[in-house]
């Protein structure tokens, strides 16, 4: 029963599906946007212009599945308390994999080798989300 991320980009869905498209190679499996939707909101409830934004989406990335959204929340997107993990084969991927991540993000910990993997390294997005990058010393 595996879980699944819910990301909540409020507005910036689209670019964030660029950005995990590009550095990642997420594949969007499923997009629907508000307009889409067979049962529309009710008058209010989303913003003006809101119409195309992101209502859901499925993104494959490896074996995993992480669904996005532009959501109707008030306020910027806040991504606190978490980090996304993700297990990379070699330095050569992690390395290259974290420069697209961190390009207009925060870097936490540049990639370095530590006591449990030959290459780790943290940062959070451009959009705040928190990742964690290693390299498993099992392969």
């Amino acid at each position: 029963m595996p879980i699944q991320p819910y990301l909540f980009f409020n507005g910036r869905c689209d670019q964030a599906i660029a950005l995990y498209k590009d550095a990642l190679g997420a594949r969007v499996e499923q997009l629907l946007r508000y307009r889409e939707s067979p049962e529309p909101a009710p008058p209010g409830m989303l913003p003006p212009g809101f119409e195309d934004k992101v209502m859901h989406a499925s993104l494959r990335i490896g074996d995993a599945t992480l669904f996005v959204s532009d959501g109707n929340q008030d306020g910027g997107a806040q991504f606190q308390g978490f980090s996304l993990s993700l297990t990379l084969p070699d330095e050569a991927t992690l390395r290259s994999t974290f420069a697209a991540l961190s390009e207009e993000g925060v870097v936490k910990m540049a990639p370095a080798r530590t006591f449990w993997s030959p290459c780790f390294g943290m940062l959070s997005d451009r959009f705040g989300v928190g990742w964690m990058l290693w390299v498993s010393d099992q392969t």
